[in-house]
């Protein structure tokens, strides 16, 4: 499975793509950040992370896109361009029939270190050493764009089909039930 996780942001969007399966090793495929400048308007920066977005979709054709959840903060400014952001990664892989899914900040950590309430610092040595990378991802947003696929791969796989399996079941509760 190649994941592409998506951290949003309006002027750092960390992007990171991890090819894995549950129980195997896995490998980064690729890490960056689609960059907008913080004195352009907003639907320019939003155009800029779409287009930058676009391309990273192109080149490395993932099976799924995992999005960081937006989360309140004290700083309603900073949550709606987080969201915008997160609106447009979603928007981005939806057109292309790319399914999209979308993990909380504390689920990401205690997938990848263990912790649900872990710093960027253990998340990033984390990603760095579940990579077998030979230096950690700069920025942030990057090792956390990683941190996202590493959590989907691990825990978003093996919940979809936790939820396969019980809409088989209910599925054939319901043909049992219904027999005339």
């Amino acid at each position: 499975m190649r994941v592409l996780g998506v951290d949003p942001g309006l002027t750092r969007c960390g992007v990171g793509v991890v090819d894995g399966s549950p129980g195997r090793p896995l490998t980064m495929a690729g890490v960056g950040v689609v960059r907008t400048p913080a004195e352009a308007e907003i639907g320019q920066r939003l155009l800029l992370i779409e287009q930058g977005l676009e391309e990273w979709l192109d080149v490395h054709k993932p099976d799924l896109v995992a999005v960081e959840r937006v989360f309140a903060q004290h700083n309603v400014r900073t949550v709606m361009g987080t969201a915008q952001a997160s609106a447009v990664a979603m928007l981005c892989a939806t057109r292309r029939g790319i399914p999209v899914t979308l993990h909380t900040p504390s689920e990401v950590k205690a997938a990848v270190t263990g912790s649900g309430r872990a710093d960027k610092a253990q998340v990033t040595a984390m990603v760095t050493r579940l990579l077998r990378l030979d230096a950690p991802p700069k920025p942030a947003d990057a090792a956390d764009a990683l941190a996202l696929a590493i959590c989907h791969i691990w825990r978003g796989s093996a919940a979809g089909r936790l939820a396969a399996a019980v809409a088989q079941q209910k599925a054939l509760t319901a043909r049992q039930e219904y027999r005339p």
